[in-house]
């Protein structure tokens, strides 16, 4: 963990309001919703929330500063007055400061009574517009009371996996590793709760993983049908072949019709992407004519040949 006045970008001298308007305009760039194609977005997140806990109490703030607690809130020591005896990670004994996760809707607490000028939901609400519990059961800029406590962790499969499920195990930040189960027809960013699968002793106890899906090299998602650019030779395109299409179910094989154009698109029906009631999209292969690699002297002499004899416009009436 950084020194929190680093992770806010404010000096050790910053007022109190200084450091509630650092981190205002950091919470509105470093949300994850804002990053949803960063896998680093969540616990960078996490990270300015409890630089946040720290200094924007001063008590805290203080103790910080005397060097009695480290970047992560917790006692350098044991004993010392006013710290509880366990001394466990983000909190302050008894009296405690609230530990701040990323979860499905927004930062939840873990544990209780956040003191000082302001607490979270207050700064964010008033960053974020002021949205509040109707956020609940999507992904937003949310605030939902039910789900305070849970903790948060990422997780990135492939898009093969996340078509036909895939059993994997995730690292915790304590170091504890834990089976999540990711069901077929998953979307990218999408929440699956683990329950009871937190850090003991924070009161909700779950655990929320979001699962990103990373690129593809040949396919692109849109909802669940799948695009892809399938390259055929100049012959295939003029004369038509039949050419093997690779799909998430295997390879099939496609007629290429004779006088194909780049562009044309060909559905393959039930090839896509399974949603999530058991359906599948479509696959949509789009044309793209490749020439050899290497210039082709047979194949020049014959389009000047072409060219000379029968010329076409294939940009007529274009502007």
């Amino acid at each position: 963990m950084r020194d929190p006045y680093d992770v806010l970008g404010v000096s050790k001298g910053a007022s109190a309001a200084e450091i509630k308007n650092a981190y205002r305009k950091l919470a509105k760039k470093l949300h994850p919703d804002a990053n949803k194609h960063d896998p680093r977005a969540a616990s960078r997140f996490a990270e300015l929330n409890t630089a946040y806990e720290i200094l924007g109490e001063e008590k805290k703030r203080k103790a910080f500063d005397r060097g009695e607690i480290d970047a992560e809130g917790k006692p350098r020591f044991h004993g010392f007055e006013g710290f509880g005896g366990r001394g466990r990670a983000g909190g302050f004994g008894r009296g405690g400061f609230e530990t701040f996760t990323w979860g499905a809707d927004g930062p939840r607490r873990a544990s209780g009574g956040f003191g000082g000028f302001g607490g979270f939901d207050e700064i964010l609400k008033e960053a974020f517009g002021g949205m509040g519990t109707a956020a609940r059961g999507r992904t937003g800029f949310g605030f939902e009371s039910d789900d305070l406590g849970a903790e948060a962790a990422s997780l990135t499969i492939s898009l093969d996996e996340a078509a036909h499920g895939v059993t994997k195990r995730v690292q915790l930040p304590t170091g504890k590793e834990v089976e999540v189960k990711v069901p077929a027809g998953l979307a990218d960013g999408q929440q699956i709760r683990l329950k009871g699968q937190g850090t003991p002793g924070n009161r909700a106890g779950d655990l929320l993983i979001t699962v990103s899906i990373a690129k593809h090299p040949l396919f692109v998602r849109e909802g669940s049908d799948l695009r892809l650019e399938l390259p055929i030779a100049l012959d295939e395109a003029v004369l038509g072949a039949k050419v093997r299409v690779p799909t998430l179910q295997g390879t099939v094989e496609l007629a290429i019709p004779a006088g194909t154009s780049s562009g044309r698109t060909f559905r393959l029906k039930g090839r896509g992407f399974p949603a999530r009631d058991g359906k599948k999209g479509d696959l949509l292969a789009s044309v793209r004519i490749v020439l050899p690699e290497r210039g082709d002297v047979e194949l020049e002499e014959l389009m000047r040949k072409w060219r000379e004899r029968k010329p076409y416009d294939p940009r007529k009436g274009m502007a």
